[in-house]
């Protein structure tokens, strides 16, 4: 640690995701599938690196990262089990709220870069990660996997969500929370109801990282016109507590919209923002912006249409 930058300690992220099915297939995160793409094993879900960065966080604003904090991040090298991972945080200037981030692999190979941002006292945000690159997006010009999808398109349905301590989260995320903190690389009496009485919110809340999985858990209602079966990946993934944190136990709307549409020469990719809303009020706690990229050379005869 200098003056200038926070780094965590080198943490070895496990595999959470082998068992991981969705559109009747197995995902990337299946080493036969990620093998047959190219890839030398099936990797580790990127949010997964997300809890590295929260005790830096903390130390940089307090607990008020915990309710309204931002982690914008691009993901550049994929990581397998075994790998082992360094988060970094710049620190920022004094009163400062914002700051870059990134997590590198123990031999320099670059895991994901991005912005940290706390809310200002009127709740706005700074320009984070991927506020810019959603303005450097060119329209892409032919797509075939997401062929009938459209900006501003919203899922069909509106779903109630919850994340229980022992609740098996489902065919995309086959494990409970109970699960992943026995293996996450950050852990924090916060996060267990059986130590979370004395958090400074009275109750046990959702890890940063965990409310990807929240967000996606019913994603299949959204209905998403997806042609496939194509195997996709997380690009970029952008997590913002409005109102927060998240509480464990604690059921949320979700509502979704596709943000952009975007191409490039192995993918296609929908970005998806989820919102996520007080059931009563319908006040926003959080967002969360996923760039799914679908894998062209995982769809049949893609090259010869």
């Amino acid at each position: 640690m200098t003056n200038q930058v926070l780094q965590g300690e080198l943490r070895a992220p496990k595999q959470m995701l082998a068992e991981q099915e969705y559109g009747g297939h197995v995902s990337i995160h299946d080493d036969a599938m990620a093998e047959k793409l190219g890839f030398v094993a099936g990797p580790i879900e990127g949010p997964t690196h997300f809890s590295q960065f929260v005790p830096l966080l903390v130390e940089v604003w307090g607990n008020a990262w915990y309710e309204r904090g931002c982690l914008s991040s691009h993901f550049q090298n994929m990581c397998v089990e075994g790998d082992e991972v360094r988060a970094f945080v710049e620190r920022p200037a004094d009163g400062a709220l914002s700051c870059k981030i990134w997590a590198e692999k123990a031999d320099g190979t670059p895991v994901l870069t991005g912005t940290a941002t706390l809310a200002a006292p009127d709740g706005s945000f700074s320009e984070s990660e991927l506020d810019a690159r959603l303005l450097r997006l060119r329209p892409p010009e032919k797509l075939l996997i997401l062929e009938r999808m459209s900006v501003g398109l919203k899922g069909v349905n509106s779903e109630v969500v919850q994340m229980d301590y022992e609740q098996n989260m489902g065919a995309l995320y086959p494990f409970s929370l109970a699960q992943k903190l026995e293996v996450i690389t950050e852990n924090s009496p916060f996060y267990s109801p059986a130590t979370a009485a004395d958090s400074p919110w009275g109750r046990a809340i959702v890890p940063l990282e965990m409310i990807s999985v929240l967000a996606e858990y019913s994603s299949r209602e959204a209905q998403w016109p997806v042609n496939g079966p194509a195997v996709g990946l997380f690009a970029d993934l952008e997590i913002k507590l409005i109102d927060g944190p998240l509480f464990v136990g604690e059921p949320y709307r979700i509502e979704r919209e596709i943000a952009a549409l975007s191409e490039s020469r192995r993918t296609e990719s929908y970005w998806v923002r989820t919102n996520i809303l007080d059931v009563n009020t319908s006040a926003l706690k959080a967002t969360v912006l996923l760039n799914h990229a679908s894998m062209k050379n995982s769809y049949a005869g893609y090259d010869n249409v």
